[in-house]
């Protein structure tokens, strides 16, 4: 019997819930919010896993398969033409998670103005 899934921390929450390609009627697929965060950590902040699974309080082996994971939904979406929503995983808030426009004290991350976006 499997385990029950930890949940991860998260600290930014994005304002939007859907990227969607220039057609109508696509299909949509899931990015969880737990996913976005190993995106942001990863790629945006350029963390290693182990300093990214640190701070999502997992293992590195689980912080691999959750970047593995949102890769792979990606990419889906990029070279299918697919809608990626922006929903759901196993996550909880971290104490002092990223508010628009601050710094957040525990990971750093700023969140840009809308016209700088």
């Amino acid at each position: 019997m499997p385990r029950t899934t930890k949940n991860r921390k998260i600290c930014h929450i994005p304002n939007y819930h859907i990227f969607k390609p220039d057609k109508n009627n696509c299909e949509r697929i899931v990015l969880t919010l737990d996913e976005l965060e190993a995106i942001r950590l990863a790629d945006l902040e350029t963390l290693d896993q182990d300093a990214a699974a640190e701070k999502m309080e997992i293992s590195r082996a689980t912080f691999q398969r959750i970047l593995y994971s949102a890769h792979k939904t990606i990419a889906d979406a990029l070279i299918n033409g697919k809608a990626i929503e922006l929903k759901g995983g196993s996550y909880i808030i971290a104490d002092n998670h990223c508010d628009s426009d601050t710094i957040c004290k525990s990971c750093r991350f700023t969140e840009q103005q809308d016209d700088e976006k």
